[in-house]
């Protein structure tokens, strides 16, 4: 039996009939779910124009006029709500949004995390203005059409989709976090636990200053859990728990030729190639399977548990849909799962530059080329380390290594020269699946949804969690909502309308859940 299910139906055994003081019991989630859904259904047209408001700012880190427009529109709508709201600040950060609601008789606090910055755009790649939204009856891709916004009182297709940037990374989690307070309060129905909002207004530009703001407010923040509302959901479109993200690094890489352009004619063969050069150094990194071949590189990492291994279990098999959506032959490391992949640490090549290509393309030696990897760590490895090791690597394949760009004394003393220049990075971050606070979020994830959820012992990609471990050590766990398709960092970012108000259901039921699920999860199991 999966473990989502297995926990559930043990932590149900253990639940009273009746309410408890800090909330409804886990037993009432599935009246509660069709409650909350039927109160959405009935204030569809409040829920979106609430949202299409708040994309239509732009949030830009760097945009500081615009940044502070969003955070004091987040402010009055936690107000709205009756939440103590105000900004965070610290010394050239953008404000942070914070906001208490405290639950009668609940013994635990939980935060709810989104950030309301944004990617940067390139508005020629838009179809449509970024931050002027625009609802389709459904994909681009799909060949989706402009339509109106549905006049006050009629229904929305749960099929349509609403673009701008932020849809979904990560506006759209604000807006289900705060309707579905809305809709509990609608319905009479308490918080089990007492709650807390941190709205980043940086995440998007590397959380520069976080440390700084979780150390100055350590007290604001003290929690015993945090909800990361940031990332999509399963590709399956079910819902799915992230209990960690990888860490990352970024590397570029230069590699050195000829001091000026060379007919490919006349010194071909004789004057070595950059771009040649360059192949073959990342070659000796990594294989066609997404092995690295660094020697030692795998020395440091934590081997997969058990707890994982179950938990990864819980995924359903969807490599076959998206090998044929993205019109891929084959996968790396087949026949391992995506899941499986993931948990592995990853060097990734993300560009490559030296010479030109198509019509503008010309028989040249070029002087330079250069590559762009994307290191994602998993738990044990530190950048620092990983830095040594790579480092250590070029040197084996005959390179000088050098931070900065080689004057000719260096270029003519070295027969092979390379400028590695790595990004600060940092590292992994997985919370286990063997707490309790663990099983208590799968127990009540699950119930708020109807099924068993999915629980990724981690996501592929990265993020600041480290630091809210390193500052506040506070368990962390993502709970997404968007669609897998929503093109987050990308072009044409949009929210499919039924992920928004499934999202809805799902922080409801875990505001008036996890409470007693909580103290079910650390009850001893039969």
């Amino acid at each position: 039996m999966p473990l989502a299910a297995a926990l559930l139906i043990a932590l149900l055994a253990h639940q009273p009939s009746h309410a408890s003081a800090g909330g409804p019991s886990v037993r009432a989630d599935t009246s509660l779910r069709a409650r909350v859904a039927a109160w959405r259904a009935a204030h569809e047209g409040e829920i979106f124009r609430e949202y299409v408001e708040l994309l239509a700012i732009p949030n830009l880190a760097s945009d500081s006029v615009n940044i502070r427009r969003n955070a004091a529109a987040i402010v009055r709508m936690l107000e709205r709500r009756g939440v103590a709201a105000r900004l965070l600040e610290t010394p050239g950060s953008p404000p942070a949004v914070y906001g208490e609601l405290p639950a009668a008789g609940a013994t635990r606090t939980v935060v709810l995390y989104a950030h309301y910055d944004g990617q940067p755009v390139d508005t020629a790649r838009w179809v449509s203005p970024p931050w002027k939204p625009v609802l389709r009856d459904r994909a681009l891709f799909a060949g989706g059409k402009d339509i109106p916004f549905p006049a006050a009182g009629a229904r929305f297709d749960p099929e349509w989709r609403l673009y701008a940037r932020s849809t979904g990374d990560d506006k759209g989690s604000i807006i289900t976090q705060l309707s579905a307070l809305d809709a509990l309060r609608a319905l009479g129905v308490r918080p089990s636990v007492n709650l807390k909002f941190f709205f980043e207004g940086e995440e998007e530009a590397g959380s520069t200053h976080l440390r700084d703001m979780l150390t100055r407010h350590a007290g604001e923040l003290r929690a015993d859990l945090w909800l990361m509302g940031d990332g999509p959901v399963n590709q399956t479109r079910r819902q799915q728990l992230s209990f960690g993200v990888r860490g990352d690094m970024g590397l570029q890489l230069t590699v050195y030729g000829p001091a000026r352009p060379l007919h490919s004619g006349h010194y071909g063969n004789w004057a070595p190639n950059p771009d040649v050069m360059l192949v073959h150094l990342l070659a000796s990194m990594r294989d066609e399977e997404g092995r690295i071949l660094i020697e030692h590189y795998y020395d440091d990492v934590q081997p997969v548990s058990a707890a994982e291994r179950t938990a990864l279990a819980t995924v359903p098999p969807m490599e076959e849909q998206l090998l044929g959506e993205l019109r891929l032959g084959r996968s790396e490391g087949a026949p391992a799962s995506l899941g499986e992949r993931i948990l592995l640490p990853g060097l990734n090549v993300s560009g490559l530059s030296g010479g030109r290509t198509g019509s503008a393309a010309a028989n040249v030696i070029v002087p330079e080329a250069t590559a762009f990897v994307d290191i994602r760590m998993v738990p044990n490895q530190v950048p620092e380390r990983v830095k040594q090791l790579i480092i250590e690597h070029l040197g084996t394949q005959g390179y000088f290594v050098v931070s900065n760009d080689p004057d000719s004394a260096t270029r003519r003393t070295h027969p092979k020269v390379v400028k590695a220049v790595f990004s600060d990075g940092y590292p992994a971050s997985r919370l286990s699946l063997d707490l309790a606070v663990s099983r208590a979020v799968i127990a009540a994830t699950s119930q708020a949804v109807g099924e068993p959820v999915i629980t990724q012992p981690a996501s592929g990609g990265s993020d600041g969690t480290y630091i809210f471990r390193e500052v506040l050590g506070v368990p962390l766990v993502g709970v997404p909502i968007s669609n897998h398709d929503n093109n987050q960092h990308a072009e044409n970012e949009n929210m499919r309308l039924k992920n928004l108000w499934n999202g809805i259901e799902l922080y409801a039921g875990l505001i008036a859940g996890l409470g007693p699920a909580w103290r079910a999860a650390e009850k001893p199991v039969p």
